[in-house]
């Protein structure tokens, strides 16, 4: 039996970012958990504009190449992780832009958070997505990983090690995620 596919979403865009370093590091404990198949996504790869399509997402009349595959990305997520930073005590624009291209592709799947930021860890981006989320029928689980002063993570050649207790959470959250994962995706198969 395949093991669920989890899509690890890479929410900052911009030169510079931090985003990449944190998910390998997350990619790495997911293949580690052994619990899923491990996808990783970049928004910055995926180059969407400001929403553009025509029609409401609900609808799934997608009209642009590049929301056709925004959307199968997407639908082939049993769980998803967004890796995301903390811009002005919120959720950063690409990330927010991205999940409102999509509508149907979100439902019933489970989804966690690894934020980071400074002091406040990124906890206020997450608090601004999780209304977004759930009125999309995804389900946020209450494990996360909480990354304040990141920074103090990275090491000379700029990989991201953090401590036991990130480290921790992180199996933390993938157990939680592993254990929401089937019930919604046969809440998915019977919707089908």
């Amino acid at each position: 039996m395949t093991a669920p596919v989890l899509q690890i979403i890479i929410g900052s865009t911009r030169p510079g970012r931090v985003g990449p370093k944190i998910a390998a590091w997350f990619t790495a404990q997911a293949e580690l958990h052994g619990g899923f198949t491990v996808e990783l996504v970049d928004l910055a790869d995926m180059a969407l504009p400001l929403f553009d399509e025509p029609n409401h997402p609900r609808m799934g009349q997608y009209t642009h190449e590049h929301t056709k595959k925004w959307a199968a990305t997407i639908d082939r997520a049993d769980a998803l992780v967004f890796v995301i930073p903390e811009y002005n005590h919120s959720v950063n624009g690409a990330t927010k832009n991205a999940i409102d291209f999509l509508y149907n592709e979100w439902q019933h799947k489970p989804v966690a958070f690894v934020s980071y930021g400074g002091i406040a860890a990124g906890i206020r981006a997450v608090q601004a997505l999780k209304p977004v989320v759930a009125a999309l029928k995804m389900v946020p689980i209450v494990d996360a990983v909480t990354i304040p002063m990141f920074f103090q993570f990275l090491t000379e050649d700029g990989s991201f090690v953090p401590d036991e207790a990130t480290n921790a959470a992180a199996q933390a959250t993938l157990t939680e995620l592993a254990r929401w994962t089937p019930a919604l995706k046969a809440m998915r198969s019977s919707e089908s």
